[in-house]
């Protein structure tokens, strides 16, 4: 199991960077339109990690785990069998991957394809 994607919401996106910036000697990216405005820096692992202002008035802060898969529609028949709810289907971003986005036990799931 991997970790492609870390997304955190917050409304304070240039506090939360320069926070882990300062621990971990990370260096975050300039917003990137296409991911919501999301700044961004690599993980050891290959993945990434994202940090976003809300997008909507009922967005709450979060931190929500994408999950690297290898088939995206599988990953979500598989989601559905168990109970899950879908926010968002299967949805390319450009240049990025697929991504969509479930809940399950309460909490907010990721997955996503390269």
């Amino acid at each position: 199991m991997q970790i492609e994607y870390l997304e955190i919401v917050t409304p304070e996106v240039d506090a939360t960077c320069a926070t882990l910036a300062q621990q971990t000697g990370t260096t975050f990216s300039a917003p990137v339109p296409e991911l919501g405005q999301a700044r961004l820096a690599d993980l050891s692992n290959g993945g990434r990690i994202s940090i976003r202002a809300p997008m909507a008035d009922h967005e709450t802060p979060l931190v929500r785990p994408y999950m690297l898969v290898d088939d995206i529609e599988t990953a979500i028949t598989s989601a559905q069998a168990q109970g899950a709810e879908f926010a968002m289907l299967a949805t390319e971003v450009p240049g990025q991957g697929t991504f969509a986005i479930y809940m399950l036990g309460g909490i907010q799931h990721g997955l996503w394809q390269r």
